[in-house]
């Protein structure tokens, strides 16, 4: 494992420990956004693997999705995933009046234990 990936594993790792912590304090918007960050930036591990990265998180989305899940390397199930914490991440920041409960939060944060733990399988591999 490279420098690069291991730094993003790791910072993956921070983000998600904030999600706990926030979901645990009853902050759910912001515990939703540190859940996508770790999901978000699991991904940019993966593609360090390859020396890839994007400007814009629609970028990384995209590529990993053609890249990883298509051909299977990746369960389709990560795509929702992604697609869902991204668009509820989107929400819980800039739409107005925008409410969610605990059980969405919840639901992010095991989303994103998982997903990580599955990229970290991945990444020790390379």
């Amino acid at each position: 494992m490279d420098d690069l990936m291991k730094y993003r594993l790791e910072s993956a790792s921070e983000k998600l420990l904030s999600a706990k912590l926030l979901l645990e304090a009853g902050q759910y918007k912001d515990s939703i956004g540190r859940s996508y960050y770790a999901v978000f930036t699991a991904i940019r591990a993966v593609l360090a693997s390859r020396q890839i990265d994007f400007s814009k998180h629609a970028g990384v989305i995209a590529f990993f999705q053609k890249e990883y899940i298509k051909t299977g390397i990746f369960d389709k199930k990560y795509s929702k995933y992604i697609q869902q914490a991204f668009q509820i991440r989107n929400s819980c920041d800039y739409d107005d009046f925008y409410i969610v409960s605990k059980q969405d939060a919840q639901e992010q944060y095991e989303r994103a234990v998982e997903l990580l733990d599955v990229v970290r399988i991945f990444v020790e591999k390379q």
